[in-house]
């Protein structure tokens, strides 16, 4: 029965992208639930990672997805750009749509 119901409930999936200060650096990840996420990060939850360096991330971006497939692969793409490429996905939000577009 609870897989039944589960069927019937869609789950948001987003990618975020978090700063560091510190680092002067950004992190693109995916998620069900960004809050949550950024406060592993910043916990030191995921030891020997590359997030695990600092613990002062911050949200800059939150990009909604219609499921966990179409945000992996806005993911991936944002991964193989540059760090002005995601500044400019930042600050502008024509960008994002776009990006959004391509794997709709």
């Amino acid at each position: 029965m609870e897989k039944l119901i589960s069927a019937f409930f869609i789950i948001m999936h987003y990618v975020y992208i978090l700063y560091s200060r510190k680092l002067d650096r950004y992190y693109a990840g995916e998620t069900d639930d960004v809050a949550r996420r950024v406060e592993l990060h910043n916990s030191g939850y995921f030891k020997g990672s590359y997030t695990s360096a600092a613990r002062d991330r911050i949200v800059r971006l939150e990009i909604k997805c219609k499921d966990r497939q179409q945000a992996l692969s806005v993911e991936k793409a944002i991964k193989r750009r540059s760090r002005q490429y995601i500044e400019n996905l930042i600050k502008y939000p024509d960008l994002v749509e776009k990006l959004i577009g391509r794997y709709s």
